[in-house]
């Protein structure tokens, strides 16, 4: 994945195959992909203020931030609240000049942030992340969910 989609970074996963699935939850749409990896997600560092991986996605000029989440769904009002201040904290780097005060040569650019999971998130987080979507569409900021597929997966 970092050599064919030209990311600059060590930690991306290993990608075979992409497909792409539209899920409509009140009319909000969240694209999911779902990727082929024998790579196991890093567990991610639920502290909010913690950016799991951070990179320029050289094919698209992205600046790119990663979220990472192994751990399987549970809809529990605890995890979509960690889910909603991690997502926060991101947001927050990107648009209150904290990149840009620590890497200045980014400013203007495009960003994307992933959310990369073992597993499809349940109902709760879907609706959760539409509307996240839709938020980070107003501020020009892309969102994608990248769902590992279980096949493949190696425990």
């Amino acid at each position: 994945f970092c050599k064919s989609a030209g990311v600059n970074c060590a930690n991306a996963l290993s990608l075979n195959t992409i497909a792409r699935t539209r899920i409509e939850k009140k009319r909000v749409f969240i694209e999911l992909k779902y990727v082929t990896s024998n790579t196991k997600l890093q567990t991610s560092n639920m502290e909010a203020g913690v950016i799991d991986l951070f990179a320029i996605d050289k094919k698209t000029g992205e600046v790119l931030l990663v979220m990472n989440e192994a751990r399987p769904w549970d809809g529990s009002d605890e995890r979509l609240h960690q889910l909603q201040e991690k997502f926060n904290a991101y947001v927050s780097f990107l648009l209150d000049g904290e990149m840009v005060a620590a890497h200045p040569e980014l400013a203007g650019k495009p960003a994307r942030i992933e959310l990369r999971c073992d597993h499809i998130p349940d109902e709760r987080a879907l609706e959760l992340l539409g509307l996240m979507h839709d938020q980070l569409a107003l501020q020009e900021i892309k969102m994608e969910v990248i769902v590992r597929d279980r096949k493949t997966r190696q425990d």
